[in-house]
């Protein structure tokens, strides 16, 4: 059964509206005789018309608040085009990060929300997503199919994303109405039942207006996995007016859906029970305990995750002159968890009496925000030197509710020795049973916590050319940032409640020097800040510097971390491809951590030194590449005290590896035109052992992951694209959580996508 009703509609009308679409464009495209002339996939800047760009070698950032190509950009940033999101069919976010290397993802439960959870460069960053430069706030499993782009800058980010951004910031770029039509459809069928419709018309009604829509649905298993499907629909409308004109009005909106039955996860291997015991010497890792590989832990009958996310966004711009621009975003955002699902809990030594118990991990969470931003940007002269400046203000309010359920049944999670269990609760480690009955009931509760924010904050970022050879770049950002937070918890059978609030003032900023000894090149230094104030990510991240524990006023220091780098930027092979290097440092200082028994201080501090180095774009004409390797050296400098059993030991994690953070991370995806019609290529993708936490104690191991594809143009208008995902069908963990269990990643997976496009 499951206890609450949906909260999302059926994606079947979608389907079918999708598909009515496809056949119509088939249709079109199998006989265009008499047809008007139409432009192929055209994009737009500012309203005017371009071809698509194939290319994987990206120019600049969308964002306004980067003040200089990506060239001269004096930090590391990586832009995933799409055309690389296209070619490794990436059906959602963390698909097309795979292709980044430096970047993990983390698991959840139900305090830490599920959801994209990205650690980038070891410092989590779930709670430094961005929408067309606009934070994201919310936890989601973001999709792909309105995304133009993904872009990923590494490194402290404060100054130009705002609080938290630690280790950098991921924004997403939407696909937005352009001038002239465009019309593509498209479908994926796979293996364990994946079908996948998606829709992406482009119409131009006026001389200087054009509505867009994308839409999309999707139902698949998991390879490897017995009982997991997803299932979510979405749409996409844009509608722009004023297209090559001086003033432009952007009208978005994002719907999308989901009710998925999730994936539980694998546990840990056998354990004694003692924490003590467990050391970064001999971690645990996943093990199947003489079972399959496939074994589902969860209820089909109980478990579910459901989601709903809905982003409206009104953006206008003006040009004042050929040189600045003022544009002001408004956005409201919706967006909705509910889920119980079975995490694996081997907390107690169940594993070693041959059961698992099944820990009903819930949470229902809403989360809203409203964000004004206004810009002016543009180039000015002051004393004969040239800035390319972004300057702006930001009001913002987030609020976010969280409940749960509760749920029966023997709670404390010893199975073997349980009496009065019920039904359901735990299952044999080695053989677990998804359809067994459970006797158990789920009602809803109130207990959680509401958190709100708002933020004041005005920024300035501006590339000072000293000379053509030099590049002064400079940013510095206020953020006036209250939080507040209310709880609702049991204790003795009694309902309390317990507050707590703070207000934050900082001030973040980055200064690099470039140095272009050729047009096509730079060498820079840098330095960057972010700071990651008490409650930041309002209940819907791992936060690190929770507000609702807080009790006193030394506990609410905002945590710090500064970085600096020191890289390289070549446009080579008449500026087709570019390789990138960069070493650096992170340190982050005032790190939340328990000093003893029942106290927690800003006194922490962690570091990381790497090395990046990537390359993107065409070695030939028909030859392509998106490559890069990372090397992190992540430690715990001053983790605190610990916890381990009745004594707090202090220093007990100093010198431990970050969790999520592997040592080497290597992508590389590459394709080939072997005639005008026929391409192929392939990616290998390979990421060092992971920690799951910071005592070192739980593990997976590193892997190697190899993908191929293949597509053919059939017609002018149709293509066929073949993609086979993990080709040796390798047992391997993406996410680690720092307890309990590793999530399983999909088997080998093939998958045929027919497009029509015009």
């Amino acid at each position: 059964m499951r206890p609450v009703p949906s909260a999302v509609s059926s994606p079947r009308l979608l389907t079918c509206a999708i598909g009515v679409a496809i056949s119509a464009t088939s249709a079109y495209a199998a006989d265009p005789a008499g047809s008007p002339a139409v432009t192929l996939d055209a994009t737009s800047v500012n309203g005017k018309v371009e071809q698509a760009n194939t290319d994987y070698k990206a120019d600049k950032v969308s964002s306004q608040k980067y003040t200089a190509p990506l060239v001269d950009i004096p930090r590391s940033v990586t832009v995933v085009p799409q055309q690389v999101i296209k070619d490794t069919n990436a059906l959602n976010l963390q698909d097309a990060l795979r292709t980044v290397p430096g970047i993990t993802m983390g698991a959840g439960e139900g305090g830490n929300p599920s959801g994209d959870r990205p650690f980038i460069r070891g410092f989590d960053s779930q709670s430094s997503m961005y929408l067309d430069g606009v934070r994201d706030t919310g936890s989601q499993t973001r999709e792909i199919f309105a995304v133009e782009s993904v872009e990923v800058a590494k490194g402290p980010n404060s100054a130009i994303g705002g609080r938290g951004a630690a280790g950098g910031t991921i924004n997403l770029v939407s696909k937005r109405a352009h001038l002239g039509n465009s019309t593509e459809g498209a479908f994926t069928w796979g293996s364990d039942q994946t079908k996948r419709y998606t829709f992406d018309g482009n119409y131009q009604f006026l001389d200087s207006a054009a509505f867009r829509l994308n839409l999309m649905s999707h139902e698949s298993n998991v390879a490897g996995r017995d009982e997991v499907n997803y299932d979510r629909w979405g749409v996409a409308p844009s509608l722009v007016f004023g297209l090559g004109t001086d003033t432009r009005l952007n009208l978005d909106y994002y719907h999308v859906e989901s009710d998925d039955l999730p994936d539980s996860g694998v546990p840990y291997s056998l354990r004694s029970g003692s924490s003590a015991n467990r050391t970064s010497a001999n971690p645990d890792k996943p093990t199947h305990g003489g079972g399959h590989s496939s074994n589902y832990y969860g209820l089909v009958d109980r478990d579910f995750y459901k989601t709903r996310a809905d982003i409206a966004t009104i953006a206008i711009e003006h040009d004042l002159s050929d040189a600045l621009t003022l544009k002001n975003t408004l956005r409201h955002g919706n967006t909705l968890q509910d889920y119980i699902y079975s995490q694996p809990d081997d907390s107690k030594g169940n594993i070693l009496n041959g059961e698992v118990w099944r820990r009903p991990n819930n949470r229902v969470a809403n989360t809203r925000t409203t964000i004004n931003q206004t810009d002016l940007f543009g180039e000015v002269y002051i004393g004969g030197f040239k800035n390319t400046f972004s300057t702006g203000i930001e009001f913002s309010r987030e609020a976010s509710v969280k409940t749960g359920y509760d749920v029966t049944g023997f709670a404390s999670g010893k199975c073997s020795t349980a009496t009065g269990q019920i039904s359901g609760v735990c299952t044999s480690f080695p053989n677990p049973n998804p359809n067994e009955p459970w006797d158990g009931s789920v009602t809803r509760n109130d207990l959680g916590a509401d958190t709100t924010g708002n933020t004041r904050a005005l920024y300035l970022t501006d590339t000072l050319e000293l000379t053509p050879e030099w590049l002064l770049t400079m940013g510095l950002r206020y953020d006036h940032f209250d939080t507040k937070v209310k709880s609702r918890a049991l204790t003795k059978g009694k309902l309390t409640y317990f507050k707590t609030e703070d207000t934050s003032e900082f001030v973040t900023g980055q200064l690099g020097l470039t140095w272009k000894p050729a047009e096509n090149g730079s060498v820079y230094v840098s330095y960057a800040t972010s700071a990651t104030p008490a409650g930041a990510s309002l209940g819907e991240g791992s936060d690190g510097n929770p507000l609702l524990t807080a009790t006193t006023s030394s506990e609410l220091k905002a945590e710090e971390t500064t970085n600096y780098e020191i890289g390289t930027k070549w446009d080579l092979l008449q500026e087709r491809l570019s390789l990138t290097a960069a070493i650096f440092r992170t340190e982050k200082d005032n790190a939340r951590v328990l000093v003893d028994a029942d106290t927690y201080q800003n006194v922490g501090k962690t570091r990381v030194d790497g090395l990046e180095l990537s390359a993107t774009g065409k070695l030939t004409n028909d030859w392509q590449v998106f490559a890069g390797y990372t090397y992190l050296d992540a430690k715990l400098v001053d983790g605190g005290a610990q916890k381990v059993g009745t004594a707090i030991i202090d220093g007990y994690n100093d010198g431990n590896q970050l969790p999520n953070t592997p040592n080497n991370s290597l992508t590389l995806w590459t394709t080939y035109n072997v005639t005008p019609k026929l391409t192929i290529g392939g990616g290998a993708f390979y990421v060092d052992d992971v920690f799951g936490n910071t005592t070192n104690s739980v593990m997976v191991d590193s892997y190697w992951r190899y993908d191929a594809m293949a597509s053919y143009k059939l017609t002018k208008n149709v293509d066929l694209q073949l993609n086979v995902q993990n080709l040796t069908n390798e047992v391997y963990y993406d996410k680690a959580y720092g307890a309990h269990y590793a999530n399983q990643a999909a088997g080998r997976t093939a998958l045929l996508t027919t497009s029509v496009h015009f």
